[in-house]
């Protein structure tokens, strides 16, 4: 049997590559991934306030790491980041690499947009978080990608759901999901919901059972596009 490509898994947040692991396995079977975890990243970021350039270094020696650990073996053919705030790094990481390196939302927000394209006014993405400072830089990013793509700029209303996160940080999975579910009933109206962030798709099925849109997880999501990216490069 051919062996599926290298890809690496790379997370800031130790509730991430459980999610990132298990979009890998139903959406890309065939690829074989590992993962690096720095969780204390997600941490130093809350106290910092800010990506500053020792958040970025330390983004480039993780990234380098995964594209070189599979020099005596196979290559990495892919990387793909899991936690959302930290897009700044991750395109240093991107332009300093030379395999294709994804982020973790801008699959979901481009599929997200592809939902909107031409709805009046740009459309209007239900966007939902458990973490809100990743909040304005992702409502940026969904902006910016639909500029590139010569869409209107949709409405992105932000759904946090208070509490969540602290919930599934001390184990309580089951409490994590009825947070998310109780804030997904808020979402008025929308042409696409997508669940921002990789800790939270574990959520997916209490929020599909809340919504009345189209639902979009970004891990799925983001396998898909690095998936596509290199099976394009190969």
């Amino acid at each position: 049997m051919t062996k599926g490509p290298r890809i690496a898994l790379i997370s800031a947040l130790a509730q991430s590559p459980g999610p990132a692991a298990a979009a890998m396995s139903e959406a890309w079977p065939q690829a074989r991934f590992h993962n690096l975890l720095d969780d204390s990243l997600a941490g130093d970021l809350a106290t910092l306030g800010a990506i500053t350039p020792g958040i970025v270094e330390r983004f480039l020696a993780l990234g380098r790491y995964a594209a070189a650990a599979g020099a005596e073996t196979e290559p990495t053919a892919g990387v793909m980041f899991t936690c959302s705030a930290f897009r700044p790094a991750i395109d240093r990481v991107r332009a300093a690499l030379a395999i294709p390196v994804v982020s973790p939302n801008e699959g979901a927000f481009e599929e997200a947009l592809a939902y909107c394209a031409g709805r009046p006014a740009g459309g209007t993405i239900a966007l939902m978080l458990t973490f809100a400072g990743s909040l304005a830089p992702l409502i940026d990013e969904v902006h910016a990608i639909a500029a590139l793509r010569g869409q209107d700029l949709p409405r992105v209303d932000g759904i946090v759901a208070d509490g969540a996160l602290a919930a599934l940080q001390s184990g309580e999975g089951a409490t994590h999901d009825r947070i998310v579910a109780a804030a997904a009933s808020r979402i008025a109206s929308a042409d696409v919901v997508v669940i921002g962030q990789f800790s939270m798709a574990r959520a997916a099925a209490a929020v599909a059972a809340t919504v009345h849109a189209p639902l979009l997880t970004t891990p799925h999501a983001a396998v898909r596009k690095l998936r596509s990216m290199v099976e394009a490069s190969a």
